[in-house]
């Protein structure tokens, strides 16, 4: 895991199993913190994950931390986290993982676009790193910046495997899995048509997404409405900006295939003109070198107006943070989104009683509601639609609309009616400078 800050650590009194002193805390997740620890006996310092036992059984997550647990314990590889140990107590699970000192690769996106003997550099490390996985039958399924660490030579490290699964698990009939998961930028068109995938091709997917970043420096699939979003990705429909060379405009476009069936093989990357390319020796070690080297400051400005780093990290995560930044007061949205733990049924359950109690029609599918108002207004009866996105298995991003009727109607509704009701399903994460688990 990444170490945000260089400041000194000042270690507190916690002691795990008497072998790890827990210092600070460098992040957290939706169900887990990690702190800067170090081995008493050895002095080696690690990253410490730890995971609340109630709160991981209270979701449903028990087989997807053992799940993790078990895939890191097999990947051994230069350009993945290592798995040190796991301890336990009887209400915490202790990860001890290697510690990345670099930071996050998406902290080196969000500053521009990289040159393109950097953005290669990285993608060859990814590209060893998933190869090794998927050789040992473990699909990583949520490839992301984010997810990609640098150490302190500026070598990628592929880390939170937590969504991560083996070649025989989940599998169905067809030979296929079924579990849609992944996060929505990088997810690939045969997850999100839920009709099966094959593990292996959609990480190369999320691959091509993550090349076409670095290169570009925004998103091949943008659009502030999901459903609009998905539409791109399930057509392939992207334009490589002008900048990008030949060879690597043609490796992205047979990564992001959304034909599976036809999309390139790693065999076929690692023999490819572009990806063949040697990597300058001044990269070997390039945090040692200046950061402006690293990025392609030429037409700097000529990035798509409406990408910026707020947009990658709102479609990267699967939140609509622009109220944060328009002018439009959020109470004066046509639309509301909200994450939420727990299933689909449930949320559905929710809406429903919801309907009973002022007296709407209801009509439901597994990931979808449309509410439908009895009583004539405005501008006809009020027509409300709910969609219903997994993230993981048991973490969703709800999207509310007006489907029909009268704008300050719905504001209304949702004011008065529907956050109240929904308002102790809305997911909270804990704050950051919060005491240990």
């Amino acid at each position: 895991m990444g170490d945000k800050g260089s400041s000194e650590v000042q270690i507190q009194s916690t002691l795990v199993h008497g072998k790890y002193e827990l210092g600070r805390l460098l992040g957290h997740g939706t169900f887990a913190k990690v702190y800067h620890a170090r081995n008493i006996e050895t002095g080696k310092n690690v990253a410490m994950k730890v995971v609340g036992k109630e709160k991981v059984i209270k979701v449903g997550m028990t087989e997807q931390i053992k799940r993790e647990i078990s895939v890191m314990k097999m990947v051994k590889h230069p350009n993945i986290v290592q798995l040190h140990e796991v301890m336990a107590s009887k209400s915490k699970i202790y990860i001890a993982m290697e510690l990345v000192r670099g930071g996050e690769l998406f902290n080196k996106i969000v500053k521009g676009r990289l040159r393109e003997d950097v953005a290669r550099f990285y993608f060859q490390q990814l590209i060893s790193a998933i190869d090794f996985c998927h050789s040992r039958g473990v699909y990583h399924r949520d490839l992301k910046p984010e997810n990609l660490l640098l150490d302190e030579d500026g070598n990628l490290k592929v880390s939170d495997f937590g969504l991560s699964t083996f070649s025989e698990e989940h599998l169905s009939e067809d030979g296929l899995l079924h579990t849609t998961c992944g996060t929505p930028a990088y997810v690939s068109p045969e997850i999100i048509a839920k009709k099966g995938y094959d593990g292996a091709k959609a990480d190369l997917w999320s691959c091509g997404v993550i090349l076409y970043v670095l290169l570009a420096g925004f998103l091949p699939f943008q659009d502030d409405n999901l459903i609009v979003m998905y539409k791109k990705i399930y057509k392939g429909d992207f334009k490589c900006p002008p900048w990008f060379s030949l060879e690597a405009r043609k490796l992205i476009t047979k990564l992001l295939d959304p034909n599976p069936s036809t999309r390139i093989t790693i065999s076929k990357i690692m023999d490819s003109a572009w990806f063949k390319k040697p990597v300058p020796k001044s990269l070997m070690r390039s945090s040692k070198k200046e950061e402006s080297e690293l990025f392609d400051l030429e037409d700097k400005c000529e990035k798509s107006e409406t990408m910026n780093a707020f947009h990658i990290i709102s479609l990267s995560e699967g939140f609509d943070l622009s109220p944060l930044f328009e002018e439009k007061k959020r109470e004066e949205r046509e639309e509301m989104r909200f994450a939420t733990a727990g299933t689909p049924s449930s949320v559905i359950s929710r809406l429903e009683e919801v309907a009973k109690a002022v007296k709407f029609d209801v009509k439901s599918t597994d990931t979808k509601v449309r509410l439908q108002g009895q009583q004539r207004g405005r501008k006809g009866k009020l027509g409300i639609a709910a969609d219903i996105y997994a993230v993981t298995q048991s973490f969703m991003v709800v999207e509310v609309k007006k489907d029909k009727g009268d704008t300050l109607e719905y504001i209304q509704f949702c004011s008065n009616e529907l956050r109240p009701a929904l308002k102790d399903i809305f997911w909270n994460s804990p704050p950051e400078n919060s005491a240990p688990l």
